[in-house]
Formats: structure tokens, C-alpha cells, sequence
């Protein structure tokens, strides 16, 4: 089957970085589905690991965790699809990614494709939608339902992947006032057309920015890039008792002390966690893709797919991992068939 691939972490500009290459095809087994992959999304996900990873000597390393596209086969063991069923999923960090013509991945990690989205618009949402959903009802535990409240979510770099669908998550799903920050004015009209409530300038102070608004703090803070440069502003304007939640990897360690006068929780968010332990409740990924697809149908959630790449070769996603690594995207990358 085609693929790309990589065999030595190399800056992207280096052609060797990921090649065209042909490989085996997988086999289903176990509760796997065998997958025709017809969309991806590059995600920040794939570029840390290239550049991190060296896959074992003489093998190829294949990224991609976000897909849509066809079942082909089931293992033995599956009950929740069938041949020809179209699915989306994020896959599992600990297995070949979807940067292949076809995939195996366990179907407790998949969800029924939206009917109303086509392939490359589907495949723009899994992964960030799953993190985004996590975050807001697992790990911040935020009640969902549309009940008037006077809690705030402060979404810092909300004009990203995740972000843009966790202004929409929790602008249609809770009754939280929604206020995401972006430094340039396209992204900025992004965020406001996803639904936030507010947009503020995180290249300027937190407090100012939330003062100009009308607000003195916030209950709820989503960091999903450079944590630790806004961390002491974000620090400044939690209320007390409030959640901070994370999903990066600060570039220099957290001084987590500085919560402790305001009693403040603090959750980290990782997709991947629920298939890398193989938790008892691994299915809740699936239901969670199955209830965004019908959010999706219904119009409440939209695409957050940001530029077509064209099709799934090296130089095109060479070129999305290019601009992932200059911070230059606005929602997500998505390419399209071999």
C-alpha cells in the first residue's frame, strides 16, 4: 500500500524528512478495523513526533492521527461496525498512523461519520474535537446544559484546532460565557465566528485585556499553546477556587506552587490516554464521535477544516507540517486521497 513515512528526524525542509514509500497492509484482528483512509489532518501532534521519534532501525515511522474514510474489513472480535460503515477517528499514538492508504484501529476509538460532512471536511475534527471534549466535561467537569451561570471559560490560543472547536463545544453545549484569545485579526474573526462571546489580545496583559471587557477574572482557564509564557498572567486572573487546564508541553516547567493561595485545580488533557492504558471506559471515545457526529448533523458544530492541501503525498504534507511548525495555522490542514 502507499504511505508515508520516516526513518531519521530531520528538519522538514530536508525531502528525506518524510518520503513516499509502499509498505504491507495491515490485517485486522482482535476488535480492529482495517480502514480505507480517504482524508487526514495534520495535527501539532505529528510535527512533535517526527522531530522526537526515530523509529527502530530499517523501519518506517508513519504519522497521522486524524482520518476519515471507508471500513474494509473487521476483526473477529468486532460488534460495533461493519464492512462499507464510514467512520472518522484520532487513532492510537502507539500504532501506525493514518498517513497510509489503509489503517488498523481498534473500533472503540472510532465514530459514525457525520452524514452531512464529506470526507476531508470529517477528518478535520476527530482528534481536537475528542481533546476539546475531554477537556471541558472529564477533566474541568463542566456541566453541560444551557442553565444561566456566571462562570467564565478563558480559551488562550483559542484560533487553533482545538481551540476552534472548544469555543464551539462550549458556546452550544454549556451556558459558560466563552472568551478566547488570538493575536491577529484573521484569527481573531475566526474565534468570534465560531461563537465566543468575546476576543481578547493574548499578545497583550490578561487583565487588561479582561478589564476592557467588563470582567475582573475567570473561573475556568484552557491553555492550548505557550502555557508557560501566559502562566502568570493566567494565574492573575482566575478567581478563586478556580480550574486551570492544559494540553501543551511547556517549553520550561510550571511553577505549580503559584496556585495554591487561590485553591486553584489544575487538569492536563491528553486524547490519548484512555488507548495508550487501555481504560476500562476506552468505549467512551466512540460514543463521544458518534454524539459529535449528530451535533455536526443537527448544525450545532461545524467543520473547523482550515486549508486544503490536495492530495495525501510527502512534499504536500511536508508543506502542513512546515506550517504547523511556523504556528501559521488557523483551524486545520487537511488532505485528501493517495
Amino acid at each position: 500500500m502507499k504511505a508515508v513515512g520516516y526513518q531519521k528526524t530531520l528538519p522538514i525542509e530536508d525531502p528525506a524528512s518524510l518520503q513516499d514509500v509502499e509498505l504491507r497492509e495491515p490485517v485486522a484482528s482482535g476488535r480492529d478495523l482495517l480502514v480505507e483512509v480517504k482524508a487526514i489532518s495534520v495535527n501539532p501532534v505529528d510535527v512533535k513526533i517526527r522531530a522526537g521519534r526515530t523509529p527502530p532501525a530499517g523501519e518506517w515511522g508513519v504519522l497521522g492521527w486524524d482520518a476519515a474514510g471507508i471500513v474494509r474489513a473487521v476483526g473477529p472480535q468486532v460488534r460495533l461496525f461493519r464492512p462499507g460503515d464510514r467512520v472518522w477517528y484520532a487513532g492510537d499514538i502507539t500504532r501506525a498512523g493514518s498517513n497510509a492508504e489503509l489503517q488498523a484501529v481498534d473500533e472503540r476509538i472510532v465514530g459514525h461519520l457525520p452524514c452531512t460532512l464529506d470526507f476531508a471536511q470529517a477528518a478535520a475534527l476527530p482528534l481536537t474535537a475528542i481533546t476539546a471534549w475531554e477537556m471541558l466535561f472529564d477533566r474541568l467537569r463542566i456541566a453541560p446544559g444551557k442553565r444561566p451561570t456566571d462562570e467564565r471559560l478563558l480559551i488562550v490560543g483559542a484560533g487553533g484546532g482545538v481551540g476552534s472547536i472548544l469555543v464551539q463545544l462550549a458556546r452550544r453545549l454549556t451556558g459558560l460565557t466563552v472568551i478566547g484569545t488570538a493575536s491577529r485579526a484573521e484569527t481573531q474573526s475566526w474565534v468570534r465566528e465560531l461563537g465566543a462571546h468575546h476576543v481578547l489580545d493574548h499578545s497583550r496583559p490578561l487583565a487588561d485585556e479582561l478589564k476592557r471587557i467588563g470582567f475582573a477574572d475567570v473561573s475556568h482557564v484552557v491553555s492550548l499553546t505557550h502555557s508557560e509564557e501566559h502562566f502568570a498572567q493566567i494565574v492573575e486572573v482566575l478567581a478563586p477556587q478556580g480550574c486551570f487546564g492544559l494540553i501543551d508541553d511547556p517549553a520550561t516547567p510550571l511553577d505549580v506552587r503559584k496556585l495554591k493561595a487561590k485553591s486553584v485545580s489544575l487538569h492536563w488533557e491528553l486524547m490519548f490516554t484512555r488507548s495508550l492504558f487501555q481504560t476500562a471506559d476506552m468505549i467512551a471515545q466512540h460514543r463521544l464521535l458518534c454524539e459529535l457526529a449528530a451535533l455536526v448533523d443537527a448544525g450545532l458544530v461545524r467543520t473547523t477544516l482550515g486549508e486544503h492541501y490536495g492530495r495525501i503525498d510527502a512534499a504536500n504534507l511536508r508543506r502542513a507540517h512546515a506550517l504547523i511548525e511556523a504556528g501559521k495555522a488557523r483551524g486545520k490542514i487537511v488532505l485528501e486521497a493517495f
